[in-house]
């Protein structure tokens, strides 16, 4: 299960990050969200993920599945389209949050930066409130708002 809020965000925050993390990402269907995904950490290593994402809002059904390079090649290859680059930074955030910003596609005219915070509950997300100098930066949240996801931001840009 995962639950997050997202909002979209113009630039990286005035904060000192504490990992940075390279992606590539590509997706095989979008309803439900089926991809693989490349994570490189900053200096560290990289995972290969298969995911499957159902649902839309708040709360998600998400589930991971680890594969090896020579797997996530192959599946990549049959994409046959770019993949989405990311770079995303990772901010520590009072009561064990983290908030993880990401810059998507920004050699692209298409590319934006968005940032999303992930809970262990419903009721956590429902409640949280960013701290005072993430309001502004924080403002205009996208979550559960339709065409705001990667999925359809993947269908906006990589048709055929």
């Amino acid at each position: 299960m995962e639950i997050e809020r997202r909002w979209l965000v113009q630039d990286w925050p005035n904060l000192s990050p504490a990992a940075t993390f390279y992606m590539e990402q590509g997706y095989f269907s979008t309803r439900p969200a089926i991809r693989i995904r490349e994570e490189t950490l900053e200096g560290g290593t990289t995972a290969y993920v298969l995911c499957f994402k159902g649902g839309a809002g708040l709360v998600r059904e998400e589930i991971e599945i680890s594969v090896d390079q020579d797997r996530y090649q192959r599946l990549k290859a049959m994409l046959g389209k770019p993949m989405i680059q990311k770079e995303q930074h990772r901010y520590p955030l009072p009561g064990g949050f983290t908030l993880e910003v990401n810059s998507v596609d920004p050699h692209l005219e298409t590319g934006f930066f968005y940032a999303e915070v992930e809970f262990p509950d419903e009721a956590s997300a429902l409640a949280w409130t960013p701290p005072e100098e993430l309001k502004a930066y924080l403002s205009q949240e996208v979550t559960g708002q339709p065409g705001e996801s990667m999925a359809a931001y993947w269908a906006r840009t990589r048709t055929e």
